[in-house]
């Protein structure tokens, strides 16, 4: 009983204080070396919270705050931040995921309209594009408003401005992480049924590790953060000091 308890409640390993700083790929690459079977670990806790579909955009806020805290390179006792996170962003999760879903349903709805219609009009290429450009945007802000939300507890108009803004001002990174989620999906669907076990593994929790990693820069810029809340290091497991 002690080995299955620590399993989930014990800190993640840590790395050297002397290790040289990376960025970019490399400290994706590497968070997610020394990270993975925490990932592994999230990506149940998301399955499991989210099996009654209404819980849904609960579960996402959980697992994007606990992988906020990998990006930030912080402690994480999985089960009790899962839990906590997901109690506390409930009713907002739920307001913000019906909303941004009924607004990605009328992008779709608008570019299969217009999609269909273009093929023997081409002037109705053009809000074509429109649509495609307009589901693109509400899809990155969709990253950094629940990024934002469980970074700061920040009232529902100026969440709005902040991810807004934080679209607009880097919005590649999301896109990148977004394309990247889909690869996941789409090597699962290619592989199968060899991939049958990667949406039970690590889809969920990886691409949403992706999402938050993609869009954590931004988040900073457009929260004005101290320096203490970049990503940074923690001193290696055997040390006797963390960061906290």
């Amino acid at each position: 009983m002690q080995r299955l308890r620590d399993m989930w409640t014990r800190e993640g390993p840590g790395i050297p204080k002397d290790a040289p700083k990376r960025t970019g790929v490399a400290l994706f690459a590497e968070i997610l070396a020394r990270e993975w079977w925490e990932m592994v670990k999230l990506n149940i806790l998301f399955i499991l919270a989210s099996l009654f579909v209404v819980t849904l955009p609960a579960a996402l806020a959980a697992m994007a705050r606990v992988s906020v805290a990998f990006v930030e390179d912080r402690n994480t006792y999985l089960l009790r931040e899962f839990t906590e996170a997901f109690l506390r962003y409930f009713w907002r999760a739920t307001a913000w995921g019906l909303t941004l879903t009924g607004a990605l349903a009328i992008c779709t709805y608008a570019i299969v309209t217009y999609a269909a219609g273009a093929r023997g009009n081409l002037l109705l290429s053009a809000p074509l594009t429109i649509g495609l450009a307009a589901a693109a945007f509400v899809a990155v802000f969709a990253c950094h408003l629940i990024v934002l939300m469980v970074m700061r507890d920040l009232p529902a108009l100026r969440l709005l401005r902040l991810a807004a803004l934080a679209s607009v001002i880097r919005p590649f990174p999301a896109l990148a992480a977004l394309a990247f989620a889909s690869v996941l999906w789409l090597t699962h669907i290619l592989f199968y049924p060899v991939s049958v076990f990667m949406p039970a593994t690590f889809n969920f929790s990886l691409g949403m590790f992706a999402v938050a990693f993609g869009v954590h820069r931004a988040a900073v810029l457009v929260l004005d953060l101290p320096e203490a809340t970049q990503p940074r290091r923690k001193p290696h497991a055997q040390d006797a000091s963390y960061d906290n």
